[in-house]
């Protein structure tokens, strides 16, 4: 690798044996050599990050919600750190009045609020376990997760209490006391009382413990401070045991990575609120904002509205993941397109001209000030006017969303990577690096990251350029499987953690994801496919929404479920003088023969192999979603959920295939 800058070897590689697979070099970030970061002073737990940024920021506005006027939203009203920090004091002394302490699990359940923080924060004051439960998955996985974690006590969003009484009766194993965050109603009260339990008000709750104040118990950086569990694409959620020193070192591996490109966060940085707080993801993001006296702003929950509350908030950090860029792609596309002649003539060439630029080199203030201010400024105003950066994560973002969005919204957008096991953040790519795109960039400092051969695959760590399977060792990475000793064993061997994630070392040290271990089949003629990756490829065919492919070893041929792209399909029946609305359109076989002519052009263009064309086609207008179970909060595919829904539909697919073959023979 010529040019490496942006990692240092600090273990050399190991050969392969027999029973193990080779190593290839272990690396670190460039920005700090270190395993761990320096210690700061009084700075051990999630707790730590909360009390010092009271004490340094007392009058800072830290969390706020737009108020609604006469049924329409208004401006966000504020409460500052020393606020909040009152009321988390008056939460904590309710929950121990209630009998609960340290290791006792504290669920929380609701979209994100003020009030999900302050629970949070009393949990972490108090050494209490936080164990969120899914907004995104059905009442089996509320019942299951309150069971395995044991939770007692349980925080609960107004609307969301209906949801956790279908957990009863068995969750009153477990659980002893609910506190809503808002109101309860004397029926819901009757039903818990029946099964033993008290329910308050939050109001009523904070009453409970009023009178009364507790030592906050000693808290080291080693203990777990949160449960979060994993959706994960195969069988029940698993308990992900995350520590303190997981975040804290994450945390300053981020500061790091943000000071060594100018672009450190401070106490005038303003944050959106809309991805879960059940994820690790959105959690180590608002702890981030919550150590440097930032504000935080909550969303109204409508995604239709989204726009809106960044246009009232004008948040300064953007932190969104792919579904939520690719909307705002084509949202903005559609808009050019519809602009008339001389709009997009002048866009068209303000894009290439700053992109030219860009690809030289150039940072991003210098690309095109000019064109930033006549042309860009628009899109700049659309999230709002003031934001300088733009995080993506939990799912690769395209090549060309990625692109687009550098042009035109004047922000450094950073692709990031990482699991609940690794605490989030194990790779985040750099602003004004222009090598970048289409990776996750170089390993986030604190992190130690090499690749393992997969010899089955084909995948060679020692190769060139080097490919394997990611492993990540460090403070971040997580104790443990809650409870699943079995699980753990899997995936950690001598302290590192496999993540399943096959990458490509790029010459100057970032890291670009290109496949997935488990999904991969062999067909009947023994030739293995690597199918996300073909998925990736075929996805950029414009007719194409979404797509999942299957086949096993008992078939000889791949075919697909297409979601097809609505306008893309309409045009062509229009230019075809094909007349039917879109579901009618998807039944059509002079569709789906279009549709694999299109995938075929793909395939010839990346050169696939004749085995890794797609046969046949089912096009599903309704797009793969997590109401029927097809994909995880985080929009990862559930490929077990999917062949269970399409079953009868693969089946027929292969019937057809199989006598059509028959028969031509």
């Amino acid at each position: 690798m010529a040019e490496k800058r942006l990692i240092v070897e600090v273990e050399k590689a190991k050969e392969g044996t027999e029973e193990k697979p080779s190593m290839g070099p272990v690396y670190r970030s460039v920005f700090c050599n270190d395993p761990t970061p320096p210690a700061i002073q009084g700075l051990d737990t999630c707790w730590d990050i909360f009390r010092m940024s009271v004490e340094k920021y007392p009058t800072k506005t830290m969390l706020g919600v737009r108020e609604i006027v006469d049924g329409k939203p208004g401006k966000y009203k504020w409460q500052t750190y020393q606020e909040v920090y009152d009321m988390v004091v008056k939460v904590g002394n309710s929950i121990r009045a209630c009998g609960y302490g340290e290791g006792v699990k504290c669920g929380i359940y609701g979209a994100n609020s003020p009030k999900w923080i302050m629970s949070m924060q009393a949990c972490n004051a108090h050494g209490l376990y936080c164990v969120p439960l899914y907004d995104t998955l059905g009442s089996g996985a509320v019942e299951f997760i309150i069971s395995h974690a044991e939770v007692s006590i349980a925080f609960v969003e107004e609307k969301k209490i209906p949801e956790l009484l279908k957990a009863f009766p068995n969750a009153a194993n477990f659980v002893k006391t609910i506190v809503s965050f808002g109101d309860v109603t004397p029926e819901q009260r009757q039903q818990v009382e029946q099964f033993g339990l008290t329910m308050y008000s939050w109001e009523d709750f904070l009453k409970v413990g009023h009178d009364q104040t507790f030592e906050l118990p000693e808290k080291k950086k080693s203990d777990v401070c949160t449960i979060m569990y994993t959706s994960g694409t195969t069988g029940d959620p698993k308990g992900v045991l995350i520590s303190n020193e997981s975040i804290i070192t994450l945390l300053a591996g981020i500061d790091k990575v943000l000071i060594s490109c100018h672009e450190k966060l401070s106490d005038k940085d303003v944050y959106l609120s809309y991805l879960p707080l059940a994820h690790i993801f959105d959690r180590v993001i608002e702890e981030a904002m919550i150590m440097h006296g930032a504000s935080i702003g909550f969303w109204r929950g409508d995604v239709k509205l989204l726009l809106e509350d960044i246009a009232e908030l004008k948040p300064t950090i953007f932190v969104a993941v792919p579904r939520v860029l690719d909307r705002v792609y084509s949202g903005l596309n559609q808009k050019i397109s519809t602009g008339g002649f001389m709009k997009q003539t002048v866009f068209n060439f303000a894009y290439s001209y700053k992109m030219h630029s860009l690809g030289k080199g150039r940072n991003h203030e210098e690309a095109s000030p000019l064109f930033d201010k006549i042309v860009f400024n628009k899109v700049k105003q659309g999230l709002g006017g003031r934001v300088r950066i733009i995080l993506s994560g939990a799912a690769p973002l395209s090549k060309h969303v990625e692109g687009y969005l550098r042009v035109v919204t004047c922000a450094h957008i950073l692709q990031g990577y990482g699991l609940t096991e690794t605490c989030a953040g194990t790779f985040v790519s750099l602003p004004n690096e222009k090598d970048m795109l289409g990776t996750v960039g170089p390993p986030v400092p604190y992190v130690d990251v090499c690749l393992e051969s997969i010899p089955e695959m084909g995948y060679d760590a020692l190769g060139d350029p080097p490919r394997g399977e990611i492993c990540v060792r460090g403070s971040t990475v997580f104790k443990g499987y809650y409870k699943r000793e079995d699980l753990t064993t899997e995936v950690m061997t001598n302290g590192w953690f496999h993540t399943g994630d096959i990458g490509e070392w790029q010459p100057n040290g970032a890291m670009k994801i290109i496949d997935r271990k488990k999904n991969i089949f062999k067909l009947s003629q023994g030739e293995y496919v690597a199918v996300e990756h073909l998925e990736n490829i075929y996805v950029q065919a414009s007719v194409v929404d979404s797509i999942w492919i299957y086949g096993n070893s008992f078939e000889s041929y791949l075919v697909a479920i297409v979601n097809t792209n609505k306008q893309a399909i309409e045009k062509w029946a229009e230019e075809n003088r094909i007349t039917a609305d879109f579901d009618s359109l998807c039944e059509d076989s002079r569709t789906k023969t279009y549709v694999i002519g299109e995938l075929a052009k793909i395939a010839k263009e990346k050169k696939l192999k004749g085995f890794e064309f797609i046969k046949s086609v089912h096009l599903d207008p309704v797009p793969f979603d997590m109401e029927r179970g097809l994909m995880t909060p985080t929009f990862k595919k559930k490929r077990p959920e999917l062949l269970k829904y399409y079953q009868n539909t693969i089946d027929e697919m292969y019937k057809a295939l199989n006598a059509s073959n028959k028969s031509s023979a």
